[in-house]
């Protein structure tokens, strides 16, 4: 069997549905390349900037594995901006909803918001309302956002800065997107876990 039998879903059998999950299923396994593909087009992206769009992100996330972070936070740092490029208007839920089957929820969630929480540091000078964070008072990840931003975001635009390069963080990204979806034991609903931990960045 090369291709479904049906031209209209509704028409399709149990055969024609086995054979497409099998290909679908097949075709996941190379998500983490793809999107590692798609990493490397961010050089191609929004100018402007003292670095691309790719170079933050890699900053960004070599600032995440120096704190310590866990893969979750690292890897979701590093893909916190995939979608400056195919939805400048929500380039955070864009992100947010790539992520969010395979990594812990407070990081779907800081992710999903962070754009938000970015707008303290030029909503004002742009027409924005630099205090739109506030909608979010109270969350329990509020803090983990506006850490994130502070300490990884905001921060990691330097041209200077000695950021590690795409290679080094390729197998934490195959690893998170190689887990099973929306595993309990990995979304953990209301779990927080430090963003920056001393210990182990004094051992990276």
């Amino acid at each position: 069997m090369d291709h479904v039998k049906f031209t209209a879903m509704k028409d399709g059998d149990r055969e024609d549905y086995t054979f497409l999950t099998e290909h679908e299923v097949a075709f996941t396994k190379g998500t983490a390349d793809r999107l590692l593909t798609a990493l490397e087009t961010l050089d191609e992206g929004l100018s402007g900037y003292q670095i691309t769009r790719l170079g933050h992100s890699l900053q960004s996330a070599t600032r995440a594995w120096r704190d310590g972070a866990d893969t979750d936070w690292v890897v979701a740092t590093l893909l916190h901006d995939i979608g400056d490029i195919f939805a400048p208007y929500n380039h955070d839920e864009y992100a947010a909803s790539i992520i969010k089957p395979f990594v812990r929820e407070q990081c779907t969630w800081v992710v999903e918001k962070h754009g938000d929480f970015q707008m303290v540091y030029y909503g004002h000078h742009v027409g924005g309302n630099q205090h739109k964070r506030d909608a979010y008072a109270g969350h329990a990840y509020f803090d983990d956002c506006a850490t994130f931003c502070e300490r990884w975001d905001q921060s990691s635009f330097d041209p200077d800065y000695d950021m590690l390069p795409l290679d080094h963080f390729r197998p934490m990204v195959r690893e998170v997107f190689a887990r099973k979806a929306y595993d309990p034991a990995v979304i953990q609903p209301g779990v927080r876990v430090p963003l920056v931990d001393a210990e182990v960045a004094r051992g990276r």
